[in-house]
């Protein structure tokens, strides 16, 4: 049977039993009791129809009990028990009720049975509803309220031990009244006080009625799960299989492939058999007597089968059970794995080596394993996985000061509490290169003086052949030059022309050599390149 959930009835009635507790701690104006009064009213609703689907589920009862009397009688019986109680119970709760009404209102008891909440004159009287609940205790021991506490306990445990005790874990009858309770002051009180002291008759009416409605609860529960336990340990199917449950279909060299055949509507009373043949795809019955028996437990078939080579690996059979008339059954089935060397996937995304100080993609992954069963280590630097998209990157912040310039990436597979290394990859470690200075795009040769002119500016560019986004800012250079037979050398910071380099460059001629030298460019980690020289010729 299913694990007890709450449904959508109990949660609105614990819902408006959380609205009454919090007007109860409000300053009780007209608006409140009106409030009271709505409250009491769905309550009322809600047990009217709560009693008409208690009156279906006995209909359902009778009706189950005309088809198989003998079978049904011990559940009915019980049911029949909880009718019983659970209208006991609301009759006392009633009467209970209309007892209060009449000495809050000092009426007869006929009177309060015909009169509406919204009507009673002293609905928000205190006194008398306190008196009568707490008697002259201070804990309610001499009131009708531990009066109604005792009979609860009494009528929940009676409801209980018509269940075993297995199935009172699956039944959750509410009714509790040895809850911790305090007041706005942090004191602990019982549940009486709590209920009870100092509300007002129109609360009272509403929690009156919110018990009946727990009551009602606890019957419709009961009698609900007697009447599924009628057919609980029936063998009932319509369509009946056999289906085999692989763990996986492909399994690596040295693994074991693991699977249960059972039967699709099957009784953990039945402990079938199951024949099994390697290699064929079908087990007539004359072959059983040649073929693997492996016995079941609790209607399952569990078995493994070594994979010791690879490619496709058929196996058919037989699982054998009894019917629910005793007779032997048999059914077929069959299927098929796949063995495979393990294969592991490891590699850099942009480049076959990983630059230092940048960030390197890799893709990591393992044919048939799930990367929630994947785990990659590094030797160097850190290895992260992006959850998101399951894509893999390497940092390395700096090369190493022993050994060679490589790191080691591997790839293992968690499984069953197991885990097992599925391969590696070697990498280089790499400088990132350095960036080639340009003016205009060109590294040398010729270049109008116009070109020249409103270029000026010297760029750091990537090499072509390097798949990384990176920025160099070029920081310093020099330009030497000629004038005369003088040569000149002005220097510029960051990237730009100076004003004496463009008046240079305005007065050459052609033929004239310019030379820029020392250049110097500043890379996204904050280091320093010295780049290449431009030597470039006026035409």
């Amino acid at each position: 049977m299913a694990e007890y959930k709450e449904t959508p009835r109990q949660k609105m009635i614990a819902m408006m039993y959380l609205v009454l507790t919090a007007l109860l701690a409000l300053n009780v104006s007209k608006e409140m009791l009106d409030a009271f009064v709505v409250v009491n009213e769905s309550v009322e609703l809600t047990n009217e129809n709560f009693a008409n689907k208690i009156d279906d589920t006995y209909l359902a009862f009778n009706k189950k009990y005309s088809n198989d009397p003998v079978k049904v009688k011990p559940y009915l019986d019980k049911a029949q028990q909880a009718k019983q109680m659970s209208g006991e119970m609301v009759a006392y709760i009633t009467n209970l009720k209309y007892e209060l009404i009449a000495r809050t209102e000092k009426i007869p008891v006929d009177s309060a049975r015909i009169s509406k909440l919204g009507k009673l004159k002293n609905k928000d009287d205190y006194d008398t509803p306190t008196n009568f609940f707490m008697g002259d205790s201070e804990d309610g021991s001499k009131g009708y309220g531990s009066e109604l506490k005792n009979k609860i306990d009494s009528y929940r445990q009676n409801m209980h031990e018509l269940l075993s005790a297995d199935e009172r874990t699956m039944v959750k009858l509410g009714l509790k009244t040895d809850g911790k309770y305090e007041d706005a002051n942090g004191e602990r009180l019982n549940w009486v006080q709590y209920n009870f002291y100092h509300t007002i008759l129109a609360a009272d009416v509403a929690i009156l009625n919110k018990i009946i409605s727990e009551v009602y609860n606890a019957e419709f529960d009961i009698v609900n799960f007697l009447l599924d336990a009628v057919d609980a340990k029936d063998f009932k199917y319509d369509v009946i299989d056999a289906k085999v449950l692989p763990q996986k279909d492909y399994v690596f060299i040295g693994d074991e492939y693991k699977a249960e055949v059972i039967v699709a509507a099957y009784s953990t009373t039945q402990n079938p058999e199951v024949f099994l043949r390697m290699g064929v795809d079908s087990l007539p019955i004359s072959q059983l007597s040649s073929a693997r028996s492996i016995e079941g437990k609790g209607g399952k078939v569990k078995f493994t089968i070594p994979a010791s080579s690879e490619g496709v690996q058929k196996y058919a059979g037989v699982i054998r059970v009894k019917s629910g008339t005793g007779t032997i059954q048999d059914y077929f089935f069959r299927n098929e794995f796949t063995v495979g060397r393990p294969a592991t996937t490891i590699s850099a995304t942009k480049m076959n080596v990983f630059y230092i100080g940048v960030d390197n993609p890799v893709d990591i992954s393992v044919p048939g394993v799930p990367i929630d069963q994947t785990r990659a280590e590094i030797s160097y630097g850190t290895l992260k996985r992006n959850p998101q998209d399951d894509s893999w990157v390497v940092q390395v912040a700096k090369a190493p000061t022993q050994g060679k310039n490589l790191v080691t990436i591997s790839v293992f597979m968690q499984e069953g509490g197991k885990t097992k290394k599925m391969g590696e990859t070697v990498f280089r470690l790499k400088n990132v290169p350095d960036p080639i200075a340009k003016i205009a795009n060109q590294t040398e040769g010729n270049i109008s003086k116009t070109a020249l002119k409103y270029s000026s500016t010297i760029v750091a560019k990537m090499p072509d052949d390097f798949d990384f986004d990176l920025t160099f800012r070029v920081t310093s250079f020099d330009m030497v030059y000629t004038r005369g037979e003088t040569v000149m050398r002005e220097t510029a910071t960051g990237g730009n022309f100076t004003e004496k380099m463009l008046q240079y460059i305005d007065n050459a001629r052609t033929g004239q050599r310019v030379t820029f030298e020392k250049i110097i460019a500043r890379g996204p980690d904050g280091t320093d390149r010295h780049l290449n020289p431009i030597n470039l010729t006026i035409n």
